[in-house]
C-alpha cells in the first residue's frame, strides 16, 4: 500500500530537506533514503525529484555543486542552506500544526 500521491507531493520539500539536514546528499541519494525512512511507502521516481530539488534550489533553500570522481558519472550534490535551516523549522512547526489539527477532526475525542 503506497500513500496518496497528493500526500506525498504536499509533503516532498519537508522530506528533501529533513534529509539534507544532516548532510549533503545527491538525488538518488534522497529518493532511496525516503523510500527505505518510510519502509517502501513513499517512492520518488528519480525524474519527479530532481524537479523539487531544482525549485529548492531557484529558491535558496539549498545548494548545490557537481561533484566528479574518476570512474564514475558526475552527479549534484545538494546542501542546506542558512536560509533552508529557517524555512525547515518553519515547515517542520507547520507540519505539527496541520498533523494535530487534522487528528482532530479524525479522531475527534468523545469527552
Amino acid at each position: 500500500m503506497s500513500f496518496n500521491r497528493d500526500l506525498n507531493k504536499g509533503s516532498a520539500e519537508l522530506l528533501v530537506l529533513t534529509l539534507l539536514e544532516g548532510r549533503p546528499r545527491h538525488g538518488y541519494d534522497i529518493g532511496k533514503l525516503i523510500e527505505e525512512r518510510s519502509n517502501g511507502q513513499i517512492c520518488f521516481r528519480i525524474g519527479s525529484l530532481y524537479p523539487i530539488l531544482f525549485r529548492l534550489e531557484d529558491r535558496g533553500l539549498i545548494a548545490g555543486r557537481w561533484l566528479e570522481k574518476d570512474g564514475e558519472r558526475r552527479r549534484r550534490c545538494y546542501r542546506l542552506t542558512p536560509a533552508g535551516r529557517k524555512f525547515l523549522q518553519a515547515q517542520r512547526s507547520s507540519w505539527e500544526e496541520f498533523v494535530a489539527t487534522v487528528n482532530r477532526i479524525v479522531w475527534p475525542s468523545h469527552a
